[in-house]
């Protein structure tokens, strides 16, 4: 996995203060235009929404400016403004409904769960000091999960809804524990993979030029695609179970960079697809629903009629919207949740939806570009899971509504009712702001880029680096050695007591910094100003002095002449002595 260090952020944190501004002014003016349409008057209570939201979203960003001062200065932004436009779709189907005479009023609720959301994410970053604190806890994050996962199966607990067993009852409140569980597994699949990723790379049997990974590191992927059938037959839960097996697939390719594995992952999940499809009913039945919505067979029995609905309104929409207010999204049910983002399309129209869209593939990039500015693995695949986690469910949502994909039943993450899925999202966002906080803290590693293992031989001036760019090769010249280098014996451009003089200088302009850094060459000077490695051994040392010079022969013998010695060339010294690159007759 490589390294890039991002170039250090300033911590005065002015630009996500704009941006925070700007998005709590298009949630709470969605929130006013709503009511104002419907029903000519400020809603009973904007002044609570609105200073709630005002006071919640500068009060997490003075919490950066104080815990997490070099943290992404975007992530937070564009989660406040989704989570207030969403209050204000949630709001304009209260108003809706209760046109119609049915008494709902989610939207105060869906505040409420808005501020918990917010002060969770909050108490993530002022606690949580360093992520890498969550790699101790690997298994029992494990264990976690899977207690998550199976709740809603324990009887008298777990409540079937729409015909998915994945929610639990406590207090009279419903939770739907499977969203804190992809949080749990997320940081077990990072542990598991940093320890193990040099295992599961390795080569395999190679097929039409593909090397795929060995037979006996399969078993993980397959365990973990059971794992995912299971949630699909006990709990009838087609979004989760895609979820979880997509999410290991995502960081195990992160972990490995092998293509293999993610070829592997389709084949079985398209497997599990069609054994699913062919064996359980409510499995088919949405597949009917999706293949052929608009038959009327499919349609009367109701099985395709959320959908249809859906795409009509957003049809109504067409490209810019009628506007708030003035739409139908109560014709489709689950406006509010499941179907929120059919209810965008009809008021604000294809250019609202592809605003949206880009705001979160913005949210997903920052992720992602965090995963690449941590220094270390583990924060790598965490974070990349989170990122993709979120990217795999805005596609199944919007897939689903928009009749690419089967309904899976996902929520739009931060726009939908429902508190666990809030509460779940802006703990990965406070996560994430957090691992972006280590990312983007200036380090004392003296090379700006990528960094690798152990101690640099030569410690360069380079120039500055952008967010995800190579370091710029620095001209050759003189340059400084590092302390480890003078312990470990290199000479240094100043001679000590007894020692000649010493100068560092390239042998020739290197084609990248690798190539500079192994051009550097010692070069030991004698008295008489010439340089050179130790004789035989290809290493840098000093060169002796001269011999003597033979006295002059008795007269009349003819005078003997030594022939001098050539001079040795530093680029080419090495080469010349260091028996592993000598001829094989050379000692003959």
């Amino acid at each position: 996995m490589v390294t890039v260090e991002p170039t250090a952020a300033r911590p005065g944190r002015r630009a996500e203060l704009w941006l925070l501004v700007l998005a709590l002014a298009l949630g709470v003016t969605a929130y006013a235009q709503v009511a104002l349409r419907i029903t000519e008057t400020l809603p009973t209570q904007f002044w609570v929404h609105t200073v709630g939201l005002v006071v919640l979203a500068f009060g997490m960003h003075m919490l950066l400016r104080w815990r997490a001062p070099y943290a992404d200065q975007v992530m937070l932004p564009i989660v406040v403004g989704l989570n207030g436009i969403g209050l204000a779709m949630i709001y304009r189907s209260d108003l809706g409904e209760q046109e119609s005479g049915t008494d709902q009023a989610f939207a105060n609720g869906q505040l409420g769960a808005t501020a918990l959301a917010m002060l969770v994410a909050a108490t993530v970053i002022f606690l949580l000091r360093d992520h890498r604190t969550l790699r101790r806890y690997t298994y029992t994050a494990m264990v976690v999960g899977l207690i998550l996962i199976a709740l809603p199966l324990v009887p008298g607990l777990g409540q079937e809804i729409n015909g998915a067993r994945i929610w639990i009852t406590i207090a009279g409140n419903s939770l739907q524990p499977a969203e804190f569980a992809k949080i749990a597994l997320a940081v077990f699949f990072a542990g598991y993979l940093v320890t193990n990723r040099d295992t599961l790379a390795l080569a395999g049997p190679k097929l039409m030029g593909l090397h795929l990974p060995r037979v006996r590191d399969l078993g993980p992927i397959i365990l973990i695609w059971l794992a995912s059938l299971a949630v699909l037959v006990f709990e009838r839960d087609l979004g989760t179970s895609l979820l979880f097996f997509g999410l290991f697939v995502a960081m195990l390719y992160i972990a490995t960079e092998r293509i293999s594995w993610v070829l592997i992952g389709m084949v079985l999940f398209g497997g599990g697809a069609i054994l699913a499809a062919t064996t359980f009913s409510h499995v088919s039945s949405r597949i009917d629903g999706w293949l052929h919505a608009f038959d009327t067979a499919v349609y009367d029995q109701g099985t395709s009629y959320q959908l249809v609905q859906g795409l009509f309104g957003m049809a109504n929409g067409g490209l810019f919207g009628t506007g708030w207010g003035n739409g139908y999204p109560n014709l489709v049910p689950y406006a509010y949740s499941d179907f929120i983002y059919a209810s965008l399309g009809e008021e604000l129209g294809l250019t609202g939806l592809l605003a949206i869209l880009i705001a979160y593939l913005i949210l997903i990039e920052r992720g992602l570009r965090t995963a690449v500015g941590v220094r270390d693995g583990f924060g790598k695949l965490l974070a990349g899971g989170l990122a993709f986690v979120m990217a795999l469910q805005l596609f199944v949502v919007v897939g689903g509504i928009t009749r690419i994909i089967p309904i899976t039943g996902l929520t739009l993450p931060f726009v939908a009712h429902g508190g666990s899925s809030l509460l779940a999202n802006w703990l990965v966002v406070g996560l994430l702001l957090r691992i972006s906080d280590n990312a983007r803290r200036p380090s004392a590693l003296p090379v700006r880029g990528q960094v690798a293992s152990g101690h640099p031989p030569v410690e360069q001036d380079v120039e500055e680096v952008d967010a995800v760019g190579e370091p710029d090769v620095a001209p050759p010249g003189p340059v400084r050695v590092s302390a480890a280098d003078q312990t470990a014996g290199v000479p240094t451009a100043a001679g000590g007591p007894g020692r000649p003089a010493q100068i560092v200088r390239p042998t020739s302009r290197p084609e990248s910094a690798s190539e500079e850094t192994a051009a550097i060459r010692p070069v030991d000077l004698d008295a008489e100003g010439r340089g050179g490695n130790a004789p035989g051994t290809g290493r840098p040392g000093t060169v002796p002095p001269a011999p003597p010079v033979p006295p002059p022969p008795p007269s009349g013998e003819p005078p003997t002449t030594t022939a001098p010695s050539p001079e040795v060339d530093p680029a080419t010294s090495d080469r010349d002595t260091d028996p592993s690159t000598r001829d094989e007759g050379s000692d003959r």
